[in-house]
């Protein structure tokens, strides 16, 4: 066990964050920490940095903060560099600190030992593995390469730190973080402002990781990427689920019903033997059984009533005002910038599409939108909406930022957008978005990030658009937000044009993709997924680059037909060989995992444990486990065999 906290509680005055919780890191785990907007996420890493407290006393030996050895614990949170005159490159340098200290001393020792100092040579072989586990031959390298992967160019690490933008200085504390390898990495929404690239990167490194990270984050592919372990935090109280967010969704969702029919059951039980108590209580032969049936209840270990899952979010479904025509958006050659071009960009927008706009950060996103909306006009080109068209856009930074009277209220601020409305129908709108009661005389300067980006959605929802128009709508948003975000937008039947870093959202969104890149910006029909895999042939060169005649298609991986070509070393025979022993192999592990689910069914059949719900749960993780590695066996065997018939048939093709 590397880390862990018994039975905590947090409380800021007289309120309870998080109520008795239980929460350990095991190893190298990376743990996802999910739960609603205000739920105590961060709270729950502040217990960990030492920023608060518990509430409760720590004299008990269950109660309190226990780690193995010494764990540095490292966290984003938030920006202080000391001196912005400094270049970036020597900010970054201060994590060296540990390796420039281990290298002069191995220098002053190699001037030392012409004596051949036995026990400074000893120095030196334990300095030179400590250089090796603290990576000290490759800092540089590791530097560069880190901070070209969060979009910089080398030449900026000679920048003052100073001259850099605030989301471009929080880049540069976090890869600070990421370069001191801590044994315990603490990160708060590490996708927030990261563009798709840098995003898949950095699931790759923290997957590779050898020491423990802990997420918290509404990115859901994310996690589903990268965590191993996922724990929610609900209704004040934490829970641990093994796997990443999908499974734990799943799980989530077995344990609730399970807990329930148990529940349920045991209701029933209760209420049969009290019904028993009371008609034969006054009957002298009934007494010594009637007392036997109390004792059976008072000793019950009670199941509680499961609490239904903290659903509640904003819902409003609406039609718009008037249908376009078929031809929603026609955009040619439009060179869109500020001083200078930033992209020439192409694309088409039919009636009920949804767009989605992806890229790296910088390439001229969010510009797009804005030119097209008409804050900022075009450097070249046409952007033509069609007949009966009518966009709303909304804006991320001026969703959030906000410049007007920060004591309006919430109530005042829609009205003012709206103002021939009678106060019923703006309770009824903000109503939609989860402002009701109290809420919405709730000052503007008091609401979170995720309070303003609802109200403006509000806003604009409410004049009922054909087209929506919208930069970084899920920004701020808890994931119950987001799917509920992602359900309007799919029932919606006006046209969407989004810009988007969230890849759950824009699979589930998007049914076309309109991708920024370096050299050009193309416009692919289909899902998310279809926009992969044709991306993917094309960069295998298997696709005829139709905007350019200089470049050529690469040859095609092999095919079973090229396992035949005699002018090939492939054997087809061992390949046959190799599927049939993967198929034993699979065939074996299949068998094993049906052996234990029996046995774990077994167990959960035994009336001995009925009533103890946490050994049900164990169980019942475990056979959930086993049938997931189930499909997963038999998908693979399916894989294999089709492989293997195929193979088959053209062996029996080929001539002898």
């Amino acid at each position: 066990m590397r880390y862990q906290i018994k039975h905590a509680t947090v409380k800021y005055d007289d309120t309870t964050i998080l109520q008795d919780v239980n929460f350990e890191i095991r190893d190298s785990e990376k743990i996802a920490v999910v739960g609603r907007n205000g739920c105590g996420k961060t709270t729950l890493l502040k217990l960990m940095t030492g920023d608060v407290e518990m509430a409760n006393p720590t004299s008990d030996l269950d109660t309190g903060i226990f780690m193995s050895g010494k764990q540095e614990i490292g966290y984003l949170k938030q920006i202080s560099f000391e001196d912005g005159s400094i270049p970036v490159e020597e900010e970054i340098k201060k994590v060296f600190a540990p390796i420039f200290e281990t290298e002069k001393r191995m220098r002053e020792i190699e001037e030392q030992l012409k004596d051949h100092d036995r026990q400074l040579m000893g120095e030196y072989d334990f300095l030179q593995k400590k250089m090796e586990a603290l990576n000290g031959y490759t800092w540089k390298q590791d530097m560069e390469i880190m901070f070209q992967k969060f979009g910089f160019d080398l030449e900026d690490l000679k920048r003052p730190i100073g001259t850099f933008s605030g989301g471009q200085q929080t880049k540069v504390a976090f890869i600070k973080l990421l370069l001191s390898r801590p044994d315990i990495m603490l990160l708060d929404e590490p996708t927030n402002h990261l563009d798709l690239p840098t995003i898949e990167w950095l699931e790759g490194y923290l997957k590779s990781y050898d020491k423990a990270v802990v997420i918290v984050s509404h990115d859901r592919m994310f996690l589903d990427n990268v965590a191993d372990v996922t724990y929610e935090i609900e209704y004040h109280r934490i829970k641990r689920y093994p796997g990443n967010y999908t499974a734990f969704m799943k799980q989530k969702e077995l344990d609730f019903k399970k807990q329930e029919k148990d529940y349920e059951e045991q209701q029933k039980e209760i209420a049969r033997l009290t019904e028993w108590i009371e008609k034969w209580k006054n009957t002298p032969s009934k007494v010594a059984a009637t007392r036997s049936k109390r004792m059976v209840i008072e000793h019950m270990v009670k199941i509680e009533k499961p609490q239904r899952f903290d659903t509640k979010t904003f819902k409003a479904l609406f039609t718009p005002n008037f249908e376009s025509y078929s031809d929603v958006l026609d955009v040619k050659k439009l060179v869109i910038g500020y001083d200078e071009p930033l992209a020439e960009v192409t694309f088409h927008l039919g009636k009920r599409e949804r767009l989605a706009v992806i890229g790296e950060n910088g390439k001229g996103k969010s510009t797009l939108l804005k030119t097209l909306v008409g804050e900022i006009p075009p450097l070249d080109g046409t952007a033509r909406f069609g007949a009966n068209v009518q966009f709303g856009y909304y804006d991320q930074q001026k969703a959030v930022v906000n410049d007007g009277d920060p004591y309006e209220s919430i109530l005042d601020n829609f009205w003012n957008a709206y103002p021939n409305l009678l106060r019923e129908d703006v309770r009824s709108a903000l109503g939609a978005f989860q402002f009701s009661g109290e809420d919405v005389e709730k000052a503007m300067g008091q609401l979170s990030g995720g309070e303003k980006v609802r109200l403006e959605l509000c806003k604009m929802f409410y004049a009922k658009p054909n087209l929506l128009i919208l930069d970084e709508p899920t920004n701020h948003m808890d994931i119950m937000g987001k799917e509920a975000l992602e359900n309007m937008l799919k029932e919606y039947t006006g046209t969407v044009l989004f810009v988007s870093h969230d890849r759950y959202f824009i699979r589930q969104i998007a049914t076309g993709v309109l991708e920024f890149n370096k050299d050009e910006v193309r416009q692919y029909k289909g899902t998310y997924e279809e926009y992969l895999e044709e991306k993917d042939k094309r960069e295998k060169g298997l696709i005829t680059d139709l905007f350019s005649e200089k470049k050529k298609p690469k040859a095609p991986e092999p095919t079973l037909d090229d396992v035949f070509d005699k002018k090939t070393y492939y054997n087809p025979g061992k390949i046959r060989s190799r599927l049939e022993t993967q198929l034993g192999t699979l065939e074996r592990k299949l068998a094993e995992s049906e052996e234990k689910a029996d046995d774990l069914k077994m167990q959960l059949a035994d009336p001995d444990i009925a009533s103890d719900y946490e050994r049900l749960m164990e169980l019942q993780e475990k056979l959930a486990f086993e049938e997931h590695q189930q499909e997963t066996l038999l998908e693979r065997m399916l894989e294999a065999e089709t492989e293997l018939h195929e193979l088959e048939e053209q062996m029996a093709k080929k001539p002898s």
